[in-house]
């Protein structure tokens, strides 16, 4: 009888029934795998952590640095320590609070003179006996409340490394274009002073040295804006950091970093891998969450049981309390049952069972997005190359008529009008094929961003 005693007493203190609906994972609305994959087979397992993908060695000591230092990741960190601590605060009121209390009492009456009594208690204070489940499922809420805050830690993390990554291309991006527009100027005023001398030789006419001059101010004023843009990327790079990058840790020309700076994920990835994206993570707890708030609803239309007991012993001295002090308890439970609320408790459910279904809905919507993500990203891989090819092709053609057309009208031969142009068209074919080649490391980070990266 007392072993049974005690079982029912744990069933009791645990709370014996759960009224939160069974959790079922919402199907991904989603195919199994992305149309730009074509046929081939799917892998679940080929995403790595960030150090593999950005292999740079100074791009990887900037993104250590961001991680350590960047105050938008702090402040998630923070939210996931104040978070975690609701959840202990939620989660201690599965437990009984017990107090224990030393007294001692000195008095003078008139009658009875000096008297003198003490006490000591043990005590559990109104402690809700969790019989429906309610102070559990509030518990797993906040729980998930938590999951979900590390989830928004991981995504802020995860955006941080991409964004750091890609702030660190742009830069490299305009120090080539900054490069191009020098070398541009440079020969721009080359050829105004071959223009200048020819003209006073009676050989070139006025109108070339004009369109001379037109070319090497316009090359100026680039070189001036790509200035103040390498600039305005060094600020950006830093505030991502949350510190100063050093000068050496920065990158020179695009063109000169290494094609596999910025590793390619491997193709043939399923779908099911953005299950592990952190932001369809955080939509999944946040489901969660609202499936206990359900239980904890529907446990309010049930009795609930409060315990409050005391047990100590009492002396007329504090020297004899325990040796020869008298036993004193006390035993006060107490039942409650809601009988009306004015429809508080129905509407309490309403609200949290439609919370549930907007919630459904969200985690789908990410799944969705997500899918979009890694579907225009693949989209946008499936050209990239073949464009790439085709810009460098024209750029050796037009540096090819640029090259012909300057030593004709060197010779004699030719107009400066014509030169111009093909000079016009190669810095503006060189441009192009930088932008490419932005476009193909920007692609290859979001690409491994929208796949949900390898970030622990």
């Amino acid at each position: 009888m007392f072993r049974l005693s005690i079982i029912s007493l744990s069933l009791l203190l645990a709370g014996c029934i759960s009224l939160d609906p069974d959790y079922q994972r919402p199907a991904a609305p989603v195919p199994s795998v992305w149309a730009a994959q074509g046929t081939q087979p799917a892998a679940s397992n080929v995403l790595t952590d960030w150090q593999h993908i950005m292999t740079d060695a100074r791009l990887n000591n900037v993104v250590e640095r961001a991680l350590t230092s960047n105050r938008d990741l702090q402040e998630a960190i923070a939210d996931i320590e104040s978070a975690r601590a609701l959840y202990g605060e939620q989660r201690a009121s599965l437990f009984p609070s017990a107090d224990a209390e030393l007294s001692q009492t000195r008095s003078r009456t008139q009658d009875a003179g000096v008297s003198s009594s003490a006490t000591a208690d043990g005590a559990v204070s109104s402690f809700e006996i969790d019989l429906f489940g309610r102070n559990r499922s509030l518990s797993q809420a906040a729980k998930e409340t938590w999951l979900a805050s590390e989830s928004t830690a991981r995504n802020t993390r995860l955006t941080l490394i991409a964004e750091t990554s890609t702030a660190w291309i742009t830069l490299a991006a305009d120090n080539g274009n900054l490069k191009l527009a020098q070398d541009t100027m440079t020969s721009a005023a080359d050829s105004l002073r071959i223009t200048q001398l020819r003209q006073k030789e009676g050989v070139a006419s006025g109108p070339d040295v004009s369109s001379s001059m037109a070319i090497y101010q316009q090359a100026r004023a680039s070189v001036a804006s790509y200035q103040t843009l390498v600039a305005q990327d060094i600020n950006a790079l830093n505030l991502l950091v949350g510190d100063t990058v050093p000068q050496n840790l920065l990158p020179d020309t695009l063109e000169s970093l290494s094609p596999q700076a910025i590793a390619l994920v491997p193709a043939g990835v399923s779908s099911s891998v953005l299950l592990r994206r952190p932001d369809v993570q955080e939509a999944e707890h946040n489901l969660k969450s609202a499936n206990a708030d359900i239980g904890a609803a529907r446990a309010n239309f049930f009795p609930s049981l409060s315990l409050t007991a005391s047990a100590g012993v009492g002396s007329s001295s504090l020297s004899n309390l325990f040796s020869h002090g008298t036993n004193v308890w006390s035993f006060a439970p107490s039942l409650s049952l809601p009988l009306f609320t004015g429809g508080s408790n129905t509407a309490q459910l309403r609200y949290a069972e439609a919370e549930k279904k907007g919630l459904i809905a969200a985690y789908e919507k990410a799944i969705q997005s997500a899918f979009k993500d890694v579907s225009n990203a693949l989209a946008r891989r499936a050209t990239l190359d073949e464009q790439r090819d085709a810009q460098q092709q024209y750029v050796a053609a037009a540096q090819s008529s640029y090259d012909i057309s300057r030593r004709s009208y060197e010779a004699g031969a030719g107009d400066y009008l014509t030169v111009l142009t093909n000079q016009r068209s190669l810095w503006s074919a060189q441009q192009d094929l930088i932008a490419l080649q932005q476009t193909d490391f920007e692609n290859r980070i979001t690409l491994w961003q929208s796949l949900g990266g390898g970030v622990k």
